[in-house]
């Protein structure tokens, strides 16, 4: 399998190197200073602005929405980049919630959002986390067709539920809610912020970031604004957990890199502590779970973007890749830590701050015992050979 990079994904890689280059993660203080506060009150519009610039916020896009008509791969090629500086900004969400308007939602919301999208005039989320963080979102919120059946046509939708932990939900203009329907189908939801019927709490998360738990009562919906397709929402929650890997892939690269310049400044006995077999050996299994993080997040990008064929559906590529990238993060950032000594625990220094960030992200993907099990379920239901 040959997972070379086009020019394209190449070019849009270099591009988000670029918009990054002067983003300095310890710009925004760890957490552990801010006493319960969010860390910032704002996503990070300098950058924003920025990426709509490079048109890095239309990667997914065609042509038509003035996108570049890329694919999955080159936005996880893009998220790397950005979960090296933990950009503080919503660029998985965007764009996958832009890509999902796109593949499923009709024109008069396509002709609403996408365009706009790309250029960074508004930005989107989705509500992925359901009401408690650990049962399937699409149950959290209750959908029904006002006047008529769930046939997709008709009068307005009426949501009730709540979903919780929703990222970027007080700075994204649309949030896109997963619901399910009295026949057991799910449909997405394109929700405005400030929309009757709803309101919002705020939650911080692990990395300090403000979420928000969304409640809808009776909130009314236009029909134009809800997508009804078979499989949109099972494509788009795909698509956000392989970019959460990306993410992931990219914090892990930048831990690694930290620690091992650190490694080799710090002396004792008069020698780099690199230099110990012992930390060798650390920086060595945490440099293979970085690279198992990587071929497994571009096997579950390439089939995400292709629909390739193979023995197991994509969402076997995508659990495979979600237990590396959750694990693996996990194990790299505590390595770090243990290999600053006491630079690990500064509060002040960068690497606190990845730490945090990278065990929100190891919650986001889930605990990796129950993407083996998931993936048991797919074994069992699709035998190789």
């Amino acid at each position: 399998m040959d997972f070379t990079f086009t020019e394209e994904q190449q070019a849009a890689a270099e591009a988000a190197r670029g918009v990054f280059a002067g983003v300095a993660p310890d710009g925004v203080p760890s957490p552990a200073l801010t006493q319960g506060r969010p860390v910032a009150d704002d996503l990070d519009r300098a950058l924003w602005a920025r990426l709509a610039a490079a048109d890095l916020l239309s990667l997914l896009l065609d042509e038509e929405s003035g996108g570049a008509g890329l694919d999955a791969v080159a936005l996880c090629l893009v998220l790397r980049e950005a979960g090296k500086v933990l950009a503080r900004v919503p660029l998985l969400e965007t764009s996958a919630a832009a890509a999902a308007v796109q593949a499923y939602g009709g024109p008069e919301l396509r002709s609403a959002l996408l365009a706009r999208a790309g250029r960074g005039e508004i930005a989107l989320t989705v509500a992925a986390n359901g009401r408690t963080g650990h049962d399937a979102a699409e149950l959290a919120v209750t959908a029904r067709q006002d006047g008529g059946r769930d046939t997709g046509g008709g009068g307005d939708w009426v949501l009730d539920g709540v979903q919780t932990a929703v990222p970027w939900a007080y700075e994204a203009d649309f949030v896109l809610v997963p619901a399910h329907t009295g026949d057991d189908r799910s449909v997405l939801a394109v929700v405005a912020r400030g929309q009757e019927g709803t309101t919002l709490a705020e939650q911080i998360s692990t990395s300090g970031e403000r979420l928000g738990e969304l409640r809808l009562e009776s909130a009314r919906i236009p029909a134009r604004d809800v997508i009804t397709a078979d499989g949109a929402w099972e494509w788009l929650r795909a698509l956000l957990a392989t970019g959460t890997c990306a993410l992931a892939l990219g914090l892990g690269d930048r831990v690694l890199e930290m620690t091992s310049d650190y490694a080799s400044k710090r002396e004792q006995f008069g020698h780099p502590i690199a230099s110990f077999q012992a930390v060798a050996v650390q920086t060595a299994d945490r440099f293979i779970d970085l690279r198992a993080m990587e071929v497994t997040l571009w096997q579950a990008a390439w089939r995400t973007a292709s629909g390739a064929p193979g023995a197991l559906p994509a969402s076997g590529d995508v659990a495979v890749a979600k237990i590396w990238a959750s694990e693996g993060v996990r194990r790299i950032v505590q390595t770090g830590q243990h290999l600053h000594g006491g630079f690990g625990a500064d509060v002040d220094y960068p690497l606190h701050r990845y730490h945090a960030w990278a065990k929100h992200l190891e919650l986001s993907l889930g605990p990796a015992a129950a993407h083996e099990e998931a993936l048991g379920d797919l074994l069992a239901a699709h035998p190789l050979g």
